[in-house]
């Protein structure tokens, strides 16, 4: 397998960076990638854009910078405008979106599109902080990249101590939304 590139895109405070290393983790510790991961943010501690970049390979990174995602995940229009330009213009390209906050414009023809309405789900459940985690869940059902209980065990280990069953219930909405509503995009 040829390295794997993904993006995430947000602003500060809703758990981009969380949502990428959860991934990572997962990927790492449950099935054997190789991950790397950086990440970038604005000054701002909230609100500010920011983003994560996985580099996912079975064998050694030698590189470990996205310079074109396959995959592109972006939660604020913001992230989309600044992400997307640099996004694969390939078949098998991905972008996974949240739809109430994400409007795509000018997409090739050869990129997928799935969209979520995370903030919704995170806000049916109570706390708006969680809406990275039904992204999480959307990702590993949309893409197939991350088996659910690979991501649900990073999960449990990465939330704050009483937060994992709130997290958990956030993943497995988004999971649940991804599987009836998407045919898989990737495998």
């Amino acid at each position: 397998m040829s390295a794997v590139e993904l993006q995430f895109g947000g602003f500060g405070g809703q758990g981009v960076i969380l949502a990428g290393m959860v991934i990572g983790r997962g990927l790492v510790l449950y099935e054997g990638y190789n991950v790397s991961l950086t990440q970038s943010f604005g000054p701002e501690a909230r609100g500010g854009a920011c983003g994560v970049q996985l580099v996912v390979s079975r064998d050694p990174i030698f590189y470990p910078y996205v310079s074109c995602p396959q995959i592109l995940v972006t939660l604020s229009q913001e992230a989309y405008r600044k992400f997307s330009p640099q996004m694969r213009n390939e078949d098998g390209s991905i972008l996974l979106i949240e739809q109430d906050l994400v409007r795509p414009e000018k997409i090739p023809s050869s990129v997928r599109v799935a969209a979520v309405p995370a903030m919704r789900f995170a806000e049916d459940l109570g706390r708006k902080m969680v809406l990275n985690m039904v992204v999480v869940g959307f990702f590993a059902a949309a893409t197939g990249f991350i088996k659910p209980e690979s991501a649900q065990r990073a999960i449990a280990e990465s939330v704050p101590e009483g937060t994992q069953a709130l997290n958990l219930a956030a993943f497995q909405k988004g999971y649940d939304y991804g599987i009836q509503h998407l045919p898989r995009v990737c495998a």
